[in-house]
């Protein structure tokens, strides 16, 4: 019973550094409280006995720092491709693929993408993330990711609003 308690907590810190990271729109600032949140969800994914969404958020803390620092492609693919042997060699069924389709879609986002098109991506992978935090009984991890959903939502709103208005200036 200590171990649910401490892992759904540690669920709990997910969700309060998620709604941080998201709201952000500098890429950069997103990117440092993204690996925050990334150390923070492996430790909850050990606790939560969950070993392919541990190592799909441990790969997912070393790739968001390196992606702070580069964003090349081939940074990006070797990501890409480690997430997908890892998780495969680790998943035992379908629904562990959905941790590592999130992680793969978020590698892409965060490397190769910018403003609106990084956060499609990280709104498309936040979906991977909600269904595989449902199936393992993540309260905090489907609270953050829920959120996360509704949070991309309004920024990319914001950026597409701030867009907006600069280019009216611009043509004015």
């Amino acid at each position: 019973m200590g171990t649910e308690v401490t892992a759904q907590f540690f669920g709990l810190i997910s969700f309060v550094l998620g709604m941080s990271t998201f709201y952000q729109k500098d890429d950069k600032k997103l990117k440092i409280l993204m690996l925050l949140l990334n150390l923070n969800h492996l430790v909850h994914f050990i606790l939560m006995g969950s070993m392919v969404s541990a190592a799909s958020a441990l790969l997912s803390t070393f790739r968001t720092g390196m992606a702070i620092y580069t964003r090349s492609l081939w940074v990006a693919a070797f990501f890409v491709i480690i997430s997908v042997v890892v998780g495969l060699a680790l998943a035992q069924d379908a629904w562990q693929l959905w941790p590592i389709a999130g992680t793969v879609i978020g590698t892409i986002s965060i490397f190769l993408l910018k403003g609106i098109p990084l956060r499609l991506g990280c709104l498309l992978g936040a979906t991977c993330w909600l269904i595989n935090n449902l199936s393992i009984g993540s309260i905090g991890g489907s609270l953050l990711e829920a959120s996360v959903i509704m949070m991309n939502m309004l920024t990319i709103a914001r950026l597409y609003r701030d867009k907006r208005s600069s280019d009216t200036v611009s043509q004015g």
